[in-house]
């Protein structure tokens, strides 16, 4: 649709949620319609006092009908990750399609950070999967998901240096977190297992999980790259300190774990073609030595016009909790008219121009 003005639904209110939520009360070409929140304490609370700005005249609820009585044009939506494992809770994927089918099939557009939804809907059963394309096409809407990796970091940045590019050998994504200033005992020592003997330590422990959320993202950035992907892996793998440290979880012993990684590899007859490795650790100086750097990215193209880029996040480790729901909510809202004027289904960055803060221009012609 043409329109200056989107009528907006604010579907959770997490901590991305929150953040959403802000910049739709902040932006005057979005009118906030609704808000859904699945805590009660915050139902009929001012969605202006849930994101820390002032009352704004719409009060949330957890009625979800209420909701979806709304007319609007776009909802972002926002909800927990749907649970794939035991550490995972939220939404099933039944749930999911249940509030996706209802909004894409009254018309109203959406915007989103559900991995589920991501790279076409692939990760969804086939049965629900149909259902979203057949509502996208009975209510002439869309739906777009992404993050700030998956998301930004696998289609967004690719794309602007693949666009330069004739001949591509190899994409290269590495993503880094430094954990060491992370308050959470619990999180940092058992959960993911720092100080621990090597020999205690599974180092293919998250293997499967991170396969499934990043193998269908990378497989939409292997297509936009060219690449017919035949074998994909994924392998862990595990580092030692080389000293004794103390962290801000507590104690790690020299030769116990300190770093930890994920690898996903799409190849084409042996060949690497794609490769993205997830860092996680509480020391740099390790062994074996893996190059570590400070928490960010870092994104290299092999080929004909090669990038070696260092994306570090520019804010103490101490502040980044606060950052974080900027890096993943901003891209979906700033995407708001784009998915708006987008044909209908399940799209990706390559569906949409480029994304910016201000919207798009009318098409000017003569």
């Amino acid at each position: 649709m043409e329109s200056s003005r989107y009528r907006v639904i604010q579907w959770a209110t997490g901590n991305t949620g929150q953040r959403a939520l802000r910049e739709v009360v902040r932006d005057p070409s979005l009118d906030l319609v609704a808000v859904l929140v699945y805590d009660q304490a915050k139902d009929g609370v001012d969605a202006g006092e849930l994101c820390g700005e002032g009352p704004v005249g719409i009060p949330a609820t957890s009625d979800r009908d209420a909701v979806l009585k709304h007319e609007a044009d776009c909802c972002i939506y926002m909800p927990r990750a749907t649970g794939r494992g035991q550490t995972r809770a939220g939404l099933t994927e039944d749930e999911l399609v249940e509030d996706v089918v209802a909004l894409l099939g009254s018309g109203t557009n959406i915007v989103t950070t559900c991995s589920d939804l991501f790279a076409t809907g692939v990760r969804l059963s086939s049965s629900n999967r149909s259902r979203v394309l057949e509502a996208c096409e009975k209510g002439n809407a869309s739906v777009w998901a992404s993050g700030s990796d998956p998301g930004f970091i696998t289609e967004t940045v690719p794309m602007a240096l693949l666009s330069v590019q004739r001949r591509v050998d190899l994409v290269e994504i590495e993503e880094f977190g430094d954990l060491s200033h992370r308050p959470s005992a619990h999180m940092v020592m058992e959960q993911m297992r720092f100080g621990k003997s090597l020999t205690d330590f599974d180092p293919d422990r998250r293997k499967n999980h991170l396969f499934g959320e990043y193998q269908p993202p990378l497989g939409v950035l292997a297509d936009i790259a060219g690449f017919e992907i035949d074998e994909w892996i994924a392998e862990g793998g595990v580092a030692a300190a080389k000293e004794d440290l103390t962290i801000v979880a507590g104690r790690i012993e020299a030769g116990t774990a300190a770093a930890q990684r994920i690898v996903i590899t799409g190849r084409i007859r042996g060949v690497d073609r794609i490769r993205f490795t997830q860092y996680g650790f509480v020391a740099m100086d390790v062994e074996p030595d893996w190059g570590l750097q400070p928490t960010g990215w870092r994104i290299r193209i092999h080929g004909d016009a090669p990038f070696d880029v260092s994306m570090p996040f520019p804010v103490p480790l101490d502040d980044l909790a606060s950052f974080v729901p900027a890096y993943n909510a901003n891209g979906p809202v700033n995407a708001i008219p784009y998915v708006c004027a987008a044909r209908p289904g399940i799209l990706t960055a390559e569906d949409l121009p480029h994304i910016l803060p201000r919207g798009p221009r009318p098409a000017v012609h003569g």
